[in-house]
């Protein structure tokens, strides 16, 4: 029995009375667990109060228990929840228009979008898609070194992280990788075999490292010389965490498709894959799809979390309350510097500190935050956090820096 395996049980049991772990030990040991959320504030099932500063991995962007979308899931429940793909239905409808309406504003043109339920399911599409659109011997997708796009087996092979590919070779061939940042890398990688290159805005997973909008703009050149698909993947970055709607309009680029999930449904699973409407007709009925693409439910939460953002504005508040975030944080002697984007932030600490050793005293203090890498601390709270509660945050990891 393995190490990880007893910590997994010791922890579900010392939690829950349990004899055994009822889950597969695919995370390892759960750190804690709770029973209720509101706004940017968890309760553990022992009454412990803790500030998310993580918002479930930049999901839960309006906070936890939103008010506004509970009632916009539970009022749908109670109408229709689901009917297959031989039917339409109108909130999935108006939640399409309304992500197309996004994109529009966002610059990169008129699309369609196909539903699905996570980030990794809209990059499987991604994938398909560009191997349609590149045709049998024209498949392969060049990613980034570092980037990270999903568990499932082609989301996997996507993602330049090859010590992850280790334990289930033989990965499915077509993909290729070149250094983050390096458009001579990237023109080293492109042959006759590549249909598309797929990158992120901001490498989330990556150690929170944002591309260079010079970087984007040279890489959309290039695939408009070499007539390849441009993908961005703004699954963590995507619904204003960056402080625009989506992050490639930083850098001011038009992309031919984009995935996104994660903040979409504040906690609803849900994702997408968006592709302007002549790269997306190459898919013809048959050839994608999902039984819960789509679902009144999941769309209804999708429609909410548009109309709540823009009400409350978000992407201006992640920019204001990431320049707070960011200012207090810099203000710390231990950390080194800091990263990111509106409220997607990585916290540089200087050498000899271990942030997972950073991170396990902040959660002892009551911080949720995550250490993304060995030196770098991830925060994405939700864009709703409130001054007092950045400061708490960040009179915590100052306390513990100490």
């Amino acid at each position: 029995m393995s190490h990880q395996f007893l910590e997994n049980e010791k922890a579900i049991a010392a939690n829950k009375g349990h004899d055994y772990c009822p889950f597969i030990p695919v995370f390892g040991a759960p750190a804690e667990m709770f029973e209720k959320g509101e706004g940017t504030q968890l309760w553990s099932v022992d009454g412990k109060r803790y500030l998310d500063f993580l918002s479930g991995i930049a999901v839960v962007s309006l906070g936890h228990a939103n008010p506004v979308i509970a009632k916009a899931i539970a009022d749908q429940a109670n109408t229709l929840v689901h009917v297959s793909n031989f039917f339409a239905n109108t909130v999935a409808t108006k939640a399409a228009v309304e992500i197309s309406g996004l994109m529009h504003d966002a610059g990169a043109g008129d699309g369609q979008v196909f539903f699905c339920n996570s980030g990794a399911e809209a990059n499987e599409a991604a994938i398909k898609l560009a191997r349609k659109f590149g045709g049998r011997g024209r498949h392969a997708i060049v990613s980034a070194y570092g980037s990270f796009h999903g568990r499932t087996l082609g989301a996997l092979a996507l993602t330049g992280q090859p010590a992850k590919h280790e334990v289930f070779q033989p990965m499915p061939d077509g993909f290729r990788y070149c250094e983050f940042g390096d458009i001579e890398s990237l023109k080293a990688q492109i042959d006759p075999t590549v249909a598309a290159v797929m990158l992120e805005s901001i490498q989330g997973e990556g150690g929170v490292i944002p591309a260079d909008p010079a970087y984007l703009q040279a890489v959309q050149q290039l695939c408009k010389e070499r007539g390849l698909l441009l993908i961005i993947d703004e699954v963590q970055t995507g619904f204003c965490r960056t402080g625009k709607w989506f992050g490639f309009e930083h850098a001011g680029i038009s992309p031919d498709a984009v995935t996104m999930a994660k903040g979409m449904g504040n906690g609803m699973p849900v994702g997408a894959l968006w592709a302007r409407r002549d790269i997306a007709a190459v898919l013809q009925p048959g050839d994608h799809g999902s039984t819960y693409s789509g679902t009144a439910l999941a769309t209804a939460a999708v429609s909410a979390v548009i109309s709540e953002m823009k009400r409350l504005h978000a992407d201006e508040l992640a920019v204001r309350q990431g320049a707070r975030l960011t200012k207090g944080l810099l203000a710390i002697p231990k950390v080194e510097s800091v990263r990111g984007a509106g409220l997607l932030l990585g916290a540089q600490l200087v050498e000899g500190l271990v942030a997972g050793d950073v991170y396990k005293q902040l959660l002892e203090k009551g911080l949720i935050v995550n250490a993304v890498n060995a030196t770098t601390l991830r925060l994405a709270p939700p864009l709703t956090v409130s001054d007092a509660e950045i400061d708490e945050a960040v009179a915590l990891i100052a306390e513990v820096l100490s």
